[in-house]
This record gives C-alpha cells, structure tokens and sequence, in this order.
C-alpha cells in the first residue's frame, strides 16, 4: 500500500501493492477456486460466495476486521463443535440401527401386517416380521439421506437473504422436532421414526452450510478452518455409535427415548450461541475485501482557499479511518501470501486439463451436455450404491459369510472406520485432486469403485475389512471429486445450480434403495450378491463412459491449446 499527498492538504489514493493487483487480476478466475471446495463431503456451495458475483444486500456482510479476534476464534471453535454434534448424524445410521430393532421400532406395525397376511408358521412369522422392520428402517434411512440432499438446494437463498443467524436458527428448530419425535415415536399418530429422522436431516444442512462463511473470519487460515468444519461433518457420524456403546453397557436402560431427549441440549446450545455469540451477518469473502479497499470513499479534494476549519476536519476524520480499514484489509488478508495462493491455484487448474470448459456457457446449456449428464449419472448410481451399503451392511455380510456374529463384528469396525475414513482422508484427498489431472481422478474413482464391488461379493472375512476399509477413504473422496470436477468444469458463476441439481437429482434416486431392498429380501431372498453385481456393472459402464468422454475432450482441448501457440509464435516472429 502507498498513500500520495496532493496538496497542502493531504487527499489520499489507494495504490495496490504489487502482490494486491495481481490478487485482483487473478480474482475474476483463479482466486475463486479455493481449498475449501476440495474438502467438502458434500453439499454445493452457493453461488453469492463466489468472490465474483454480487451478494444480496438483504443482509450486510462484515468485515472480520471489525469482530474482536478473540471472538472470531471462540465462533470457530463453538461451531466446530456443533458441527460434531449436529452436521451429519443421521449418516451413523448403522450404528443406531440395532438399537432401534432391539427397542421394537415398527415391531408393532410389522407384526400388524403379518398377522394380516396370515404366514402360517411361527418360523416364517418371525422372519417376515424382521425383513418387514428392516425395509422400514432401510427406508427411514433413505429418506433422510434425500432430504439431507435435496434441502441443499434452498439453503443457500435462505442464507443470502436472512444471514446464518436465521439458517443456524432453523437448523436448531429442525433438530429439537426430530429429537421430540424420534422420542416419542411410538405415541404419534402417524410414522414418528421417519418424520423425526427427517427432521434431523433436514437440521444438519442447516447447520453445517451455514458454518461455511467463518472461514472468512480468518481469510489466512480459511483451508483449517474449512477442513475442520468438514472433519467435524465426517465425525458426527460417531454420535450414534457413542450412544449404542452407552446403550449396551447400561444393559438396554439408556433406551433411545432418554438419547433423544438428552440430545435436546445441542439444539438448545445452539440457540444460546445463535443469539449472543455467533455473528448475525455472513462474514465478507477476500473478494469483497479487496472491493472495499477499492470503494472506500476518498476525502473530497477542494482548493485550499474553498476548506474551512470544519470541512478540513472532516477530511482529515476521513482519511484516518479510510488509511485504518485499508490497513486492517490488508493485515488480515497477508496480500503477499493470497498472491502466492492465486498462483498455485491457476497452476492446479491447468495440470486439470478441464479448466474452464464450460464457464461461459449458461446453466441450462451446462445441464444439458454431456459433461453434466454423464458425471450426473455417475453420481446417482455412487450415491445410491454408498448409502445402500451404509444401511444394509449388517445384513448383507450376514448372508455372505453365513455368520450373525461375524456380521456384527463387521459392523462395529465400519461404525468405527466411518467417522475415520473421512478425517484421515481429507489431506490427501486435496493433494490429490491438486496434483493430478482431471481424467486421472475420474480413472481412480472409477477403478476404486469397482474394487469395491468385487470385494463386496468376496465370501470371505478379510474381504469385508478390506472393503470397509476402502470404503470409508472412498466415500469423501468420491464428493470431493464430484465437486472439484463441477467447479472446474461448469465454474462458479454456475455453481450452485449446476452441482445442486447433480446432488439434488441424486438424492432423489435414492429412493431407488426401496426397490433394492425388495430385490433384496423378496426377489433374491436374502442373497445381496445379485443386486451389489448390478450395482457394480452400472457403475462401470457409466464410469468408463465418463472417462472416454473426459479423455477425448481434453486431448482436443490440449491440440488447440498447442495449435494458438504455434501461431501465437508465428505471429509474433
């Protein structure tokens, strides 16, 4: 920064840094893409928090200079911890699940429709009477899974035209009803576990994506924060399994009505933290900061002879605090460090090969290529092959090994490498993603993918750990990689439409999991080895389809590049 002195009075002028300008050529295309997209496990990121394009002025943003640095540190950490609480517990689904047979959830409906069906024997009774309670609870998965998707969609306009005080708010509203129902299931008059499930899931979108801002409380740090935000979604899941172990060791006391009423306390918590501590306005993105810097308003310049005494000091009044917030934007940005980002980002985008293909397209136009259908259709059968696996899991090693107890040893470890897998993988994954091209990554997804369908179908034990164990490394990366190729391919400006129809419309075809269960259970009566083959072999096919497509393009994307070049070359000689 340097200020120029006009004049016996001083009018001053902002004049970039070198490091600030090229930050600001770069913001239109490469700063815009940041670490944070890489480390979501899923949900797109609006499109008003790209740097670029003009937020809402429903709710004024804030400056992170002007919160206390003390108080910036205490909201990240109060929202870390939340998020641990409340972000995606409904994805530990596996591990409440037992829990909720063992306390007779839809026990009574179940028994109910089987007596109508008249079975016959006592045997054929009880079975049916468990593979009725187990496409039940299957389902009351599936719809939360939907509904974690599909309330993506909304979330971003509510958040840009009330602020995150009023999603953080609705997100607690949404937890406390599925709590209260979850509670009292039995004693509604209509499904309780499947409402209040869905409640819950509606309630840790809410949350999570209205966290997202306060990475611009510390634009310095804003991959941690990201990270442990994401790492804080990933390790909610362990709620549920927290809870079975308390529910096993009190011997079955701790029923799941005392959980659920217990856990009123966390949206309670936030509340209380909404109300006093978190900030009521989204936090300004770098962007908007640099904008500042370039709209503060400069002292009205007027011929000495033309400034009194008052209007000298009303300039002088203006000067200092424009010379205070420029210096306060530049010292929380480290312009010199946010220039160095740029540039790592736009050599990442170019090792991509796929950079920018589509950007000035519009979202109808993106929607309806190729480049959209096939990683649409890729996502849909991944996403519902994940969630199928987490709901089915015990059942399913059950039939292949022959073996109850091994099925549910199996089960600990996957509730346990669940929460994890996504912890320990969110480093790499962004490594990864940075460091390679765009086809290598589709090649991996898919060549990972059918590893674990193989071993999905492998009758024996060593194979089940094995397949948990990819599993779990799998299902972030695979989100991860969705959005990073929606980014690279479709851009910002886009964004939020684009990646939040892939996941919407893949949310939505998980309701195809109900069909899967009847295949499951009915068709192929018991054995889950027919419907993982078909599941694998439509994920090949669309997977290899994608990658051919993604190849080609990129090939005739790299021998035009190579073709401007030379003529560039020419030209210039």
């Amino acid at each position: 920064m340097s200020l120029n002195r006009v004049g016996s009075l001083e009018s001053f002028s902002y004049v970039p840094t070198n490091e600030t300008s090229s930050l600001l050529s770069r913001r239109s295309s490469t700063a815009s893409i940041s670490a944070r997209t890489r480390k979501l496990s899923f949900n797109p990121l609006p499109d008003e928090w790209d740097p670029v394009d003009e937020r809402a002025d429903n709710i004024q943003a804030i400056g992170a200079f002007e919160v206390p640095q003390w108080k910036r540190v205490a909201q990240v950490i109060a929202t870390v911890i939340y998020c641990l609480l409340a972000a995606g517990i409904v994805f530990g689904y596996a591990a409440i699940k037992p829990v909720l047979k063992e306390e007779g959830a839809y026990r009574d409906v179940c028994i109910a429709s089987t007596k109508a069906g008249d079975l016959g024997s006592a045997a054929d009774t009880s079975a049916e009477v468990d593979t009725c309670v187990e496409i039940h609870l299957n389902f009351m998965f599936t719809a939360a899974a939907v509904s974690t998707n599909v309330v993506a969609l909304p979330i971003g306009a509510i958040l840009d035209h009330y602020g995150p005080r009023v999603c953080g708010l609705m997100g607690a509203s949404f937890l406390a009803a599925g709590a209260l129902l979850m509670a009292h299931a039995s004693q509604v008059p209509f499904d309780g576990f499947l409402a209040g499930y869905m409640l819950l899931a509606f309630g840790g979108p809410f949350t999570y994506i209205s966290s997202f801002q306060l990475s611009n409380a510390f634009p310095r740090h804003s991959g941690l924060i990201l990270a442990l935000l994401t790492g804080a979604f990933d390790a909610s899941s362990a709620l549920f399994l927290v809870y079975r172990i308390v529910y096993e060791k009190s011997g079955g006391s701790f029923g799941h009505r005392q959980f659920f009423l217990l856990y009123l306390v966390v949206p309670v918590a936030i509340v209380l933290l909404q109300l006093t501590l978190l900030p009521r306005q989204s936090y300004k993105t770098v962007g908007e900061l640099i904008e500042q810097i370039e709209e503060a308003p400069l002292p009205d310049s007027q011929p000495y002879d033309q400034v009194d005494e008052h209007t000298a000091l009303l300039q002088e009044e203006a000067r200092v605090r424009r010379e205070s917030v420029v210096a306060d934007i530049e010292e929380l940005l480290g312009s010199e460090r946010a220039d160095k980002q740029a540039k790592r980002e736009e050599t990442k985008n170019e090792i991509s090969g796929v950079w920018g293909v589509m950007h000035g397209a519009t979202a109808l136009e993106q929607i309806r290529s190729p480049w959209f259908i096939l990683i649409c259709l890729f996502t849909v059968v991944q996403m519902t092959r994940i969630n199928y696996f987490v709901a089915t899991i015990r059942p399913q090693y059950e039939a292949i090994l022959g073996s109850r107890e091994e099925a549910i040893a199996i089960n600990n470890f996957f509730d346990l490498a669940l929460p994890l897998g996504g912890l320990i993988s969110i480093p790499f994954i962004g490594l990864f993603l940075d460091h390679n091209s765009t086809v290598a990554v589709l090649t991996v997804l898919v060549s990972v993918a059918t590893t674990i369908g193989v071993f999905g179908v492998i009758p024996r034990t060593w194979a089940a750990y094995a397949n948990i164990c990819i599993f779990v490394m799998y299902r972030p990366f695979y989100y991860t990689s969705v959005s990073d190729y929606s980014a690279k391919v479709f851009g910002f400006r886009t964004f939020g439409t684009v990646y939040g129809t892939i996941i919407c419309l893949s949310g939505l075809f998980n309701f195809s999991q109900s069909g899967l269960d009847f295949l499951f259970h009915k068709v192929f009566h018991g054995n889950p080895i027919p419907v993982n083959l078909m599941l694998l072999a439509l994920g090949l096919a669309i997977g290899i389809s994608l990658i051919t497509f993604v190849g080609v393009k990129t090939r005739n994307i790299k021998r035009k590049q190579l073709e401007q070049e030379a003529e560039s070359a020419f030209l210039n000689e």
